[in-house]
């Protein structure tokens, strides 16, 4: 049974704020946790450079985040901060993410289920999707509705695929490990969701075509079957000079709708590409290379600019183009959100592949080469 519409606004309205308030807070204490503890990516490598006494006398200084804790590093999204963690979206990081360890120890998937492979549960997530896009197809709104909460389950399993792997290959904190059988299982199952979303959308606006405003035009133009097509209640406005015309909602044609989503879906894929080629050029530099300096790679992670530009892929990256457009479904105004992104958010990625093109140059310079003056 669907609730009235204003009281699922008002809920959802409350849960949304809720959620930005607790995103903020927890983007804040992320920032004052690697500005202000030990850091684990920093803490192991060999000292190679004339910084390394310096180094050492910062590491001793810095408190350990764990001793300060009240939530422990087994749920806590802010304990072990990684090139990753800094740019995977809000959502996953800092809700399915705990979420997923806190499943993980009730069921003890990782230490006692060995059979439960993480590529199983990329494959089961992938079947998920399935049912999710055939409920995506639905004229109901509340089999729609239903569809969203299975494609969050889909993504709540993406994490928790991914958090397996590295419990039991004891990595602590996000990684990528680019190249290895996991990291391709993961895309490929990946992108068969998405395919499967995008393609129940297409069938939904299909059938059930968007209206893109209104049209007057006389009646003795129209032909039969265009008016009898337009003689419902939903297609006729109130028409105060019927001697003179009809006034009716003209639909958008399915070539538009095929070009929005595609130009949609095309955002999701560079997204995706630049994403994944970010992370990989920064861990590279930052974390999978000790021959370089470690006070540099240390300093140039804490740096205000590396939290401002790895903080851009938390909002442009493909899992927060896929809440965002979750959202829309669950509001129904999914040709409303495509419109209003199809062309701007093209805008957006070319503002986080910009300043991460600098901030790369930046840190080869500093980190490399060593330059001065970050």
């Amino acid at each position: 049974m669907m609730w009235p519409s204003s009281t699922a606004s008002k809920v959802l309205t409350f849960l949304l704020l809720v959620t930005f308030i607790y995103c903020i807070y927890m983007d804040t204490f992320l920032f004052l946790r690697i500005q202000n503890y030990r850091l684990d990516n920093f803490g192991s490598s060999g000292e190679n450079s004339s910084d390394s006494s310096t180094h050492k006398s910062i590491l001793k200084k810095d408190s350990n985040y764990e001793d300060v804790l009240w939530v422990p590093c087994s749920i806590n999204p802010l304990c072990h901060p990684t090139v990753k963690a800094l740019m995977i979206d809000h959502i996953n990081h800092y809700i399915y993410g705990p979420f997923c360890a806190i499943v993980d120890i009730a069921l003890g998937i990782s230490q006692r289920l060995l059979f439960i492979t993480p590529n199983m549960i990329s494959f089961f997530h992938v079947f998920v999707a399935l049912i999710g896009a055939k409920l995506l197809t639905c004229q109901s709104l509340a089999a729609r509705r239903f569809a969203v909460v299975l494609f969050q389950i889909r993504m709540f399993l993406d994490d928790l695929d991914g958090h397996v792997a590295r419990e039991r290959k004891n990595i602590k904190g996000e990684r990528s490990l680019v190249g290895s059988v996991g990291f391709w299982v993961d895309g490929i199952c990946d992108l068969l969701g998405v395919v499967a979303m995008m393609i129940g959308i297409l069938i939904y606006l299909k059938n059930n075509p968007p209206r893109r405003g209104y049209k007057d035009t006389p009646v003795s133009t129209l032909p039969y079957h265009q008016l009898k097509e337009i003689n419902t209640s939903e297609d006729i406005e109130r028409d105060h000079t019927a001697e003179i015309g009809i006034s009716y909602k003209t639909k958008v044609t399915f070539q538009r709708i095929v070009q929005v989503l595609g130009l949609f879906s095309g955002q999701m894929l560079l997204s995706s590409l630049a994403w994944n080629r970010y992370i990989d050029i920064y861990q590279e530099l930052l974390e999978n290379s000790p021959e370089y300096d470690m006070a540099r790679r240390e300093t140039m992670f804490k740096s205000g600019i590396f939290f401002f530009a790895t903080g851009l892929w938390r909002i442009v990256n493909p899992h927060s183009y896929l809440h965002l457009l979750s959202l829309s479904i669950f509001c129904d105004k999914t040709w409303a959100f495509l419109k209003a992104v199809h062309y701007s958010g093209y805008l957006c990625l070319v503002i986080a592949v910009g300043t991460s093109e600098y901030l790369v140059d930046t840190i080869q310079s500093y980190v490399i080469n060593g330059a001065d003056g970050l």
